[in-house]
């Protein structure tokens, strides 16, 4: 059954990898992007998820035009890598804002539409590292691990109202981040996963395709790894 669905940061990588899956299982999509350019196919709008007057501009645009979004997958995010002696507050401020309080800005505003429905899919793009930590990341760790809590006190205090909240925790995936790095670095990072292998965009689309599904709706609250096994057991 066809759902509205919005995908923050959908212009490129993972999140135009979500856009695609969740048309293609036939789901009417809304991405949003802070710059650059919209992509082709979709619905879109322009979104700075650490700016709640944008978020909210956003949300109105897209109610009044299309109509109260159900399915929210809040997948903008930044990265500033950084050994912690070298962190500035402003590199650990600015991926915190960007990726925790820009989720929740999100999660917040689509909240109201949801209730108004009452169902909904709240899905988090979290990370491997969240759980795992990640030397040079402590600020992109932290960020991905705030979404866990964030999104268990989403998922309790509106489960009541048939709307679920989960994350979805990627590992190591073919972007044009991970396509920089050198090949020792990549055989490296492959030989640390299990299955010796970095994840293709659309490994992690689908699932988080599966999650809006009708098939997923007794899951909420849960941590959703997608990571080849690496973080296993974290």
């Amino acid at each position: 059954m066809s759902s509205l669905a919005l995908v923050t940061g959908g212009n490129r990588g993972i999140g135009l990898a979500i856009a695609h899956s969740l048309s293609k299982a036939g789901h009417d999509v809304i991405v949003t992007y802070r710059s650059g350019q919209a992509p082709d196919g979709f619905k879109s709008v322009v979104m700075d998820v650490t700016d709640t007057e944008s978020v909210d501009k956003a949300f109105t645009h897209i109610e009044s035009s299309w109509g109260i979004p159900e399915i929210i997958v809040a997948n903008a995010g930044i990265t500033k890598d950084g050994l912690v002696m070298r962190m500035s507050d402003e590199d650990f401020d600015s991926v915190i804002d960007a990726n925790l309080t820009g989720a929740f800005r999100v999660a917040r505003r689509a909240t109201k539409g949801l209730l108004k429905l009452k169902k909904g899919r709240l899905i988090f793009v979290g990370s491997v590292v969240g759980a795992l930590g990640s030397a040079g990341q402590v600020n992109y760790s932290a960020s991905k691990s705030g979404l866990v809590g964030m999104a268990r006190s989403f998922a309790r205090e509106l489960g009541s109202r048939s709307i679920t909240a989960n994350v979805v925790a990627p590992g190591f995936v073919e972007t044009d981040m991970t396509a920089t790095l050198d090949e020792k670095r990549r055989n490296e990072i492959a030989s640390a996963v299990p299955l010796g292998r970095f994840c293709s965009a659309e490994e992690i689309a689908d699932v988080v395709t599966f999650i809006a599904s009708p098939q997923a709706s007794y899951i909420s609250g849960a941590l959703i790894p997608v990571d080849g096994g690496l973080g296993m057991g974290h």
